[in-house]
């Protein structure tokens, strides 16, 4: 495999991640390598427009030509153009932002989003990251790729809210009540005061591709519309599986959930 090729890859992920422009000491600190050779690799990357370099600092920042290549990719992608019309269905059903993510190892990448009218929603934007373990499409997701991906999982749980689930074997019964009920609530647990409910997505061979959720404000998830938003969920996202050829798991026990703040 080309080196040069793979360290350019990782500069441009680096200052795509970074919140701020970066200099040579900084990228070659981050990167482990030696400052002669970034200096090479950034001359290539602004000559082909890929980075931009501030002439007054000597910092580089990712330029608009990754967005416009990004928007590209997903504008083709045809899981968002089969999920686009149910989206929007549950939105106006449930008034609350839906979500369409996918698992990159441990985390969840927002590929797609229907945002709420309510002027207080919760934020997200495509692209973004969040941990598996503490958003709704990600559990969703989680507890059907199999026991090694878990573990990678238990391996990580950092506490993020009072309600984050941070204990192994808490968070394997987690997974479990997940695959039983077909679906996965996140009670506050990535921020203070946000709840979502989300459902996996499957293809053919009935292998989960992404999740499908709704997040919003806690005060908006009252016991008496939960129980008809996660039907919603669910069946949104046995929608889109069929669009796609997949099916869900088993049918949702909603009966088993024990619904509204605790």
């Amino acid at each position: 495999m080309n080196n040069t090729l793979l360290k350019g890859l990782a500069v441009l992920e680096l200052l795509s991640r970074s919140d701020r422009p970066l200099s040579l000491t900084q990228i070659g600190r981050e990167l482990s390598m030696v400052k002669s050779n970034v200096h090479r690799l950034m001359q290539a990357l602004v000559e082909t427009h890929f980075v931009v370099k501030d002439e007054e600092n000597g910092a580089y920042a990712p330029s608009i030509k990754l967005w416009e290549l990004g928007s590209a990719v997903l504008a083709k992608l045809d899981l968002r153009r089969h999920a686009q019309h149910q989206m929007e269905a549950l939105m106006n059903l449930t008034g609350e932002s839906v979500h369409l993510s996918v698992l990159d190892g441990t985390e969840v990448v927002y590929v797609h989003k229907v945002e709420s009218d309510n002027p207080v929603r919760a934020y997200s934007q495509i692209g973004g990251r969040a941990p598996a373990y503490c958003v709704a499409t990600g559990k969703a997701q989680l507890a059907y790729c199999g026991t090694s991906l878990i573990v990678e999982a238990n391996r990580h749980l950092k506490a993020f809210t009072t309600r984050t689930i941070t204990d192994p074997e808490q968070f394997q019964r987690e997974m479990k009540k997940v695959r039983e009920q077909g679906f996965a609530l996140n009670r506050a647990e990535w921020r203070d005061d946000v709840w979502g409910i989300a459902a996996p997505v499957m293809d053919a061979r009935g292998s989960v591709i992404a999740a499908v959720g709704i997040s919003g404000p806690s005060g908006r998830f009252r016991k008496s519309v939960l129980g008809v938003w996660t039907q919603a969920v669910v069946a949104t996202a046995n929608d889109v599986s069929h669009s796609l050829g997949g099916h869900q798991p088993s049918r949702s026990a909603l009966s088993r959930i024990r619904f509204g703040p605790r």
